[in-house]
């Protein structure tokens, strides 16, 4: 026998026999509850042959039926980017709260001029706070106030209610451009 059809015997062996292991190893990996098997039927000896009327087992009488586990606890961590509902189509959105916010304000001022944000996302020294605009099925987003150590350093705001007086890095009027260099998104694995 030659090497590649050794080889492709011992790669058919394993993919034959390996499939359930490897599938409980990914979901051990992953943290997913393995798949519960079927009950396993009762062995009969292989030295008697002779056919014969299956017999129950006895069962015993239990003073209060088994009561099932609870589930274990799973930890889950808390999501990356705020969880909002994404519209199928634009919502008219009109409120008191208008204003001009400027660079250096902190959060409390924004929330005394605009109100409440629909999410606010921390990561390390930035903040992110999101607002309604009314065109977010459009433009794609929320009205967005970007603080870093506390302070405002960028707005993208597309409701014209909501006023920025820095330089926005993402002004109304700008129109998207393709990045020349090509996608640079790289996925870890």
């Amino acid at each position: 026998m030659r090497r590649s059809t050794l080889a492709l015997f011992a790669l058919l062996a394993v993919a034959t026999t390996g499939c359930d292991k490897i599938k409980l190893a990914i979901d051990k990996i992953k943290g997913r509850k393995p798949a519960t098997q079927a009950a396993a039927r009762p062995v009969v000896p292989s030295g008697d042959t002779a056919k014969r009327p299956a017999v129950p087992a006895p069962r015993q009488p239990t003073a209060r039926p088994p009561t099932p586990e609870p589930p274990p606890s799973v930890v889950s961590r808390p999501p990356q980017a705020p969880v909002v509902p994404h519209p199928n189509r634009d919502v008219p959105y009109v409120s008191e709260d208008t204003g001009t916010i400027a660079p250096g304000m902190g959060e409390r001022d924004i929330y005394s001029i605009w109100g409440q944000p629909i999410a606010v996302r921390r990561e390390g020294e930035y903040t992110y706070l999101y607002f309604q605009n009314g065109c977010e099925w459009t433009c794609g987003m929320q009205d967005l106030v970007i603080l870093q150590n506390g302070k405002v350093v960028d707005a993208v705001l597309r409701w014209p209610g909501h006023g920025y007086s820095g330089e926005s890095s993402s002004p109304p009027g700008k129109k998207p451009v393709p990045n020349p260099g090509g996608d640079a998104l790289r996925v870890k694995q």
